[in-house]
């Protein structure tokens, strides 16, 4: 564990820590301990630095760990979790879960970073992910097969994460096809669904799940500058431990996905055309070089997006297009 994993762990209880007694008890020198913490800082954790009395993180967040996680999930939910590790960096969740070995059929792996520095959005857009202020979590489950409605996928996980945000009192939300989660038009997080399967066969996927938990001006500057708004689980009265909303979002998922495996998408079909945020406006659709512009009237049965176009109703795939909400 290096020196600054060691610290930001040790500053997650929300207690002012003294410099001199956090160096002595981590066995450096106070210039070593400076160092560090301005290396944490400058990957993105919130630090509040007390004049004479030391450090803390901001913001009442912690540590993630992955045997508090487990130890929160329902007994259900914990039978079908092979696996669950926490890294303190990775260029990606998603990439580190579709390396390894797949979990066995009808259980998960569960992959999470406290630093990404390579996380990617849908298009190979940047996610960007503070240290301590988002949470980059990945789910791998292995399918016995293709499932039916597999381009629904990432829906269907939507659904699951507006459940597990429900559970910690944050409501309200809205989901914008086929993969934005969203408060008040802003964007709270991001679903990337890959997969790795055979013609036939076994076939693994991989749902990354993307939140903005305390992002802190520096990282609302970075992300404004690329033209987006976004919203974070602490200003929307979200609980900052980032290990209780894991532990809701791995339990909903692995709940759901026996059930998309045998029903598709009917089952969570109305959840999340109660949450869909176009249905009804007009939208660009970007496929390729090609514009389709029209009125969203929601998904059909398969999770595509409907859109009314002068030539008539069109049918739209997850993972091919964009959508843009037109002014």
């Amino acid at each position: 564990m290096t020196l600054a994993e060691q610290i930001f762990r040790r500053l997650g209880d929300g207690r002012l820590a003294s410099g001199q007694a956090l160096a002595a008890e981590l066995g450096v020198t106070p210039s070593a301990l400076l160092q560090a913490v301005q290396a944490l800082e400058e990957a993105g954790a919130r630090i509040e630095t007390v004049s004479n009395r030391g450090y803390r993180l901001c913001g009442g967040i912690v540590a993630l760990d992955a045997a508090r996680i487990l130890a929160m999930l329902p007994a259900g939910a914990q039978a079908r979790v092979a696996r669950c590790e926490v890294a303190w960096t990775l260029p990606s969740t998603n990439a580190a879960l579709l390396a390894a070995a797949e979990p066995p059929c009808g259980q998960a792996a569960v992959m999470l970073a406290e630093h990404q520095t390579a996380g990617r959005g849908r298009r190979g857009r940047q996610w960007v992910a503070p240290l301590g202020g988002a949470l980059c979590l990945s789910i791998a489950w292995t399918f016995a097969g293709l499932p039916r409605d597999l381009a629904a996928l990432s829906l269907v996980a939507g659904v699951c994460a507006l459940r597990a945000f429900a559970a910690g009192d944050v409501r309200g939300l809205a989901l914008k096809w086929p993969n934005d989660l969203l408060a008040g038009g802003r964007k709270l997080g991001g679903i990337l669904i890959e997969m790795r399967a055979e013609s036939s066969g076994p076939s693994l996927v991989v749902i990354g799940i993307g939140v903005n938990v305390a992002l802190g001006a520096d990282a609302r500057a970075r992300v404004a500058a690329t033209g987006n708004e976004v919203a974070d689980f602490v200003e929307l009265g979200g609980d900052p431990d980032r290990n209780v909303l894991v532990a809701r979002l791995i339990g909903e998922i692995v709940t759901a996905l026996p059930k998309f495996a045998v029903e598709g998408f009917a089952p969570f079909a109305a959840e999340w055309r109660q949450a869909d945020v176009l249905r009804g406006r007009a939208v660009s659709v970007l496929l390729g070089a090609d514009t389709q512009v029209g009125i969203a009237r929601g998904v059909d049965a398969g999770g595509a997006l409907l859109v009314e176009t002068p030539t008539g109703l069109k049918h739209f795939v997850a993972g091919e297009v964009s959508v843009r909400v037109q002014a």
